[in-house]
């Protein structure tokens, strides 16, 4: 099972948010590029980028602090975050972007983010950010009556890489892992699923590595791993199996 270390960008630098409020930042670096450089010494060969001035704005506004981050480091990136069209995200993939990720894109324009699967192949994730099962979009700042699951299988033969869930009530809360609501996503395709939001510790990482035959392929950590609760070898140890 593949770790993403999650760095996410607010005014360039590097924070964590308590439920994506983004007046509850937490500064944890100023140079972005240099937390993604530490990751990969480390031993992460994948890292996962979200653009959080982005998400709400609804076009890139972090690029600057994107491009240092690909020209510091040679390891797998994914990015999230203000990819509105599909211009947006090949723009980002002609850029080195190794996968972008497509979520308030895939809920008003499935006809389009299918067709961006289709013609990047391995290339396009969607991204499903829920509460209380419902999807959430524009950084979580629109709530839809959508269903998670439903918006998910929509996708199935469409050709996405992932599908990157995120219980939004966990994220940055560190209360724990929502497994359940992960397992059951997973059971409900057969696109792989990426977990996140709400990791805090050892257990729920190996909870999540012993829920890899659902169909769940890796895990996206950040505040675990900036607070300390979680060291990053103990982590590659722990999904390794």
């Amino acid at each position: 099972m593949h770790l993403y270390p999650a760095i996410d960008l607010k005014d360039g630098q590097c924070v964590r948010l308590l439920r994506g409020d983004l007046d509850k930042a937490t500064v944890f670096g100023e140079d972005p590029a240099a937390q993604a450089r530490r990751f990969q010494d480390a031993g992460c060969d994948n890292l996962h980028i979200v653009d959080l001035n982005g998400a709400v704005e609804g076009r890139p506004v972090n690029a600057d602090a994107v491009d240092a981050i690909l020209a510091a480091v040679d390891i797998r990136t994914q990015l999230g975050g203000g990819i509105r069209d599909a211009a947006t995200a090949e723009m980002w993939l002609d850029r080195g972007i190794a996968r972008v990720i497509l979520g308030t894109f895939a809920l008003r324009e499935p006809e389009a983010v299918r067709a961006l699967c289709r013609a990047h192949p391995g290339r396009i994730a969607v991204g499903i950010d829920a509460r209380g099962g419902k999807v959430a979009v524009s950084g979580w700042v629109e709530q839809s009556d959508v269903d998670a699951i439903g918006l998910a299988q929509r996708f199935e033969d469409a050709g996405a890489a992932a599908i990157i869930y995120t219980d939004i009530d966990r994220d940055g809360a560190m209360q724990g892992h929502n497994l359940d609501a992960t397992v059951a996503l997973a059971d409900a395709l057969t696109t792989p699923v990426i977990a996140s939001g709400g990791v805090t510790s050892l257990d729920d990482l190996v909870a999540l590595r012993a829920a890899a035959g659902h169909g769940i392929d890796g895990v996206i950590v950040g505040r675990a791993l900036y607070d300390g609760a979680i060291a990053i070898d103990d982590a590659l140890t722990a999904l390794a199996g």
